[in-house]
């Protein structure tokens, strides 16, 4: 790890909702929003930012935890801004609060974590469980 990073410290991510982005499970199309799932992922992605800076060669980061306060729908084919903010450096986690919106409309908020491992110690693990 770098350690370069500082609470305080954000990132941005836009996503234009594309319809493999809308509530669609098994059964089928729900609604043409932006699915509370997809909006999960993003809200990690733009976490992840801070891992791709932070992280040297060999190393790896992993999600550690996920928050999502669904607070309002986005259509699909409207920009999505996210903006996420370290809260918490904890030795190799980095736990970032995040805010998706559209305009100034809330759609989304929350807080991820991510933990940046030695590759390594990620295959290792990950063998344990096969």
């Amino acid at each position: 790890m770098k350690h370069a990073l500082q609470i305080g410290d954000s990132r941005t991510f836009q996503r234009l909702v594309r319809p493999t982005d809308c509530a669609t499970f098994d059964s089928g199309a729900v609604h043409p929003v932006y699915a509370t799932f997809a909006l999960s992922r993003d809200a990690e992605w733009c976490c992840r930012l801070f891992v791709l800076d932070e992280k040297d060669e060999n190393e790896e980061g992993i999600g550690t935890m996920l928050t999502v306060e669904h607070r309002s729908p986005a259509l699909e084919g409207t920009t999505v801004d996210f903006v996420a903010t370290i809260l918490e450096i904890n030795r190799h986690e980095i736990i970032c609060s995040y805010e998706a919106r559209v305009g100034e409309r809330l759609i989304a908020q929350g807080k991820t974590g991510q933990k940046i491992l030695l590759k390594e110690k990620l295959e290792k693990l990950f063998q344990t469980l096969s």
